[in-house]
């Protein structure tokens, strides 16, 4: 079963002109909340609300690299409970190749996946890298070590679909 987000088109759009809109260049980060949808044959969670990450959230920023402090996750996690929602990680490169986590990206969420997915006991945890040529996606289930490709975004009529270019222990999605 793939796994999809519905999120409204203007939404979409806010999200990604922030994410893209640095102009020193340096990656942007936000948290997007959704929440399950039965739907027949597919996993949809539909959009409830998004918080972009302010300046003082960053431990590091870089075009290369981003760190949140701590009481950045902590207030994101909460927020997600508080809700009963899934927790959607977004953040940028600002580059010009395709959109694909970086190793960085990978070790930072084997570090912090586990600890959301505990805390959000049950409710699986998504991460999207955005860049200005398309997306990738990745979705970790509540009880999964490796995560599954995102089928993609409905964002209003369109389908968005990401480009798959992501590998976990090197060898690809599952």
């Amino acid at each position: 079963m793939k796994t999809y987000l519905a999120v409204p088109a203007d939404v979409r759009a806010d999200i990604w002109r922030h994410l893209l809109s640095d102009a020193q260049d340096r990656e942007q980060a936000a948290f997007m909340f959704v929440r399950s949808e039965a739907a027949e044959g597919e996993g949809i969670y539909r959009y409830v609300e998004w918080t972009p990450v302010p300046h003082d959230g960053f431990e590091y920023r870089s075009s290369a690299y981003i760190e949140l402090t701590d009481d950045t996750r902590a207030t994101v996690i909460k927020r997600a409970h508080d809700l009963s929602c899934s927790l959607v990680e977004l953040h940028s490169h600002t580059g010009r190749w395709p959109a694909a986590f970086s190793w960085s990206d990978i070790e930072g969420l084997r570090e912090f996946v586990p600890h959301v997915l505990w805390r959000l006991k049950g409710r699986p945890y998504f991460a999207i890298v955005v860049a200005r040529t398309g997306f990738d996606g990745l979705v970790w289930a509540p009880d999964s070590e490796k995560p599954n490709l995102l089928g993609g975004i409905h964002a209003g009529s369109d389908l968005l679909v990401p480009t798959a270019l992501s590998r976990w222990n090197g060898h690809g999605h599952d």
